[in-house]
């Protein structure tokens, strides 16, 4: 019969130390959310940033190259049209090797993020 009281007077002295505890514990976690999140949008930021800027470098390196080759050509209609078949190829290529060239390394980088 002394055993219970020991544990509940253990208990009773120890309370308030479990409940800190329990508490600094909650923080901690709350805190290791909210760095995954200030990364996760971090990283979401930038991706969305690169790409608009690869789409106007696209959009304008391939103004620039349909006018040159119209030029060479001597027609907008060839020189635009080739540049439209090889945007198309570029375009199959990397839908061809998405998963090598954008899912992996996507991945291995969050996975990277989340270890720091």
């Amino acid at each position: 019969m002394s055993q219970p009281e020991n544990l509940g007077s253990f208990i009773a002295e120890n309370k308030d130390l479990v409940k800190e505890y329990l508490e600094t514990r909650m923080e901690i976690y709350r805190l290791q959310s909210t760095r995954v999140v200030a990364k996760s949008a971090g990283m979401i930021a930038w991706i969305f940033l690169s790409l608009l800027l690869g789409f106007l470098f696209v959009l304008f390196g391939g103004l620039m190259l349909a006018y040159w080759f119209a030029g060479i050509f001597h027609s907008y209609v060839k020189g635009f049209g080739l540049v439209a078949l090889l945007i198309l190829v570029v375009f199959v290529l990397i839908a061809a090797f998405r998963r090598a060239i954008f899912v992996d390394p996507v991945i291995q980088a969050i996975i990277q993020k989340s270890k720091e």
